[in-house]
């Protein structure tokens, strides 16, 4: 039996208009990035008044948090179900890779260089922190590696941002190297930096998992 839609039709209305809004939020993101982000130019664009917009979103800071959390949301969501499908290291990879060449603007976004004078609510660090607990139980479910370096000493005493995450040494140092190395290839493929360079950019992308998965 089809689930009966108990919303009302102002409801609706709005939820659409929340939603054009957005979609031409990322318009101008595209165009000029997050830090030239306008209402007023959103509002001329849909032929509305200023005011008349900001009954939708209160501010700037508030679209640009609504995007940030739908871009959270939808690569934590992303890792979920390819960690939680049963898949190996290299699909949860792969998972991030495609996520953010199917979008590169929201991978930026959250990814990129920090929105001037912006800072995220508390439920936006909370779903970020979902995406590093998902990374940071498949680095904890590899075996042992060698013996313990002086990184993994330093990260006993630094893992705050690990949250409560019971993982070991080696795996934080993991993760990091995870997130570091793959979200450095990502960056650099996704401005275009490997354009000249004449090779394939998933092969290296792929190098570098493996090389991590080997240590």
């Amino acid at each position: 039996m089809a689930e009966t839609d108990t919303t009302s039709p102002r409801e609706r209305y709005r939820a659409q208009v929340r939603t054009e809004i957005k979609d031409r939020a990322w318009e101008q993101i595209a165009t000029a990035g997050a830090s030239a982000l306008s209402l007023n130019a959103i509002a001329k664009q849909m032929g509305m008044s200023g005011p008349a917009l900001y009954r939708y979103f209160a501010s700037r800071d508030e679209l640009i948090t609504e995007l940030i959390r739908d871009a959270y949301r939808s690569l934590a969501d992303t890792f979920r179900a390819a960690w939680g499908s049963g898949s190996d290291h290299a699909a949860l990879a792969h998972a991030l890779r495609e996520w953010a060449l199917d979008d590169p603007q929201r991978y930026f976004l959250i990814y990129g260089t920090p929105v001037p004078g912006y800072h995220a609510p508390d439920d936006v660090t909370a779903i970020a922190a979902e995406i590093m607990t998902i990374l940071l139980d498949a680095c904890a479910a590899l075996p042992a590696d060698g013996p313990a370096t002086p990184f993994d000493a330093h990260l006993e005493g630094h893992r705050q941002w690990a949250g409560d995450h019971p993982a070991p040494p080696e795996a934080l140092r993991r993760a990091l190297a995870f997130w570091t190395r793959l979200h450095g290839v990502l960056s650099l493929e996704l401005a275009g930096h490997f354009t000249g360079m004449r090779f394939d950019p998933a092969l290296l992308f792929t190098a570098e998992l493996d090389d991590l998965l080997a240590h």
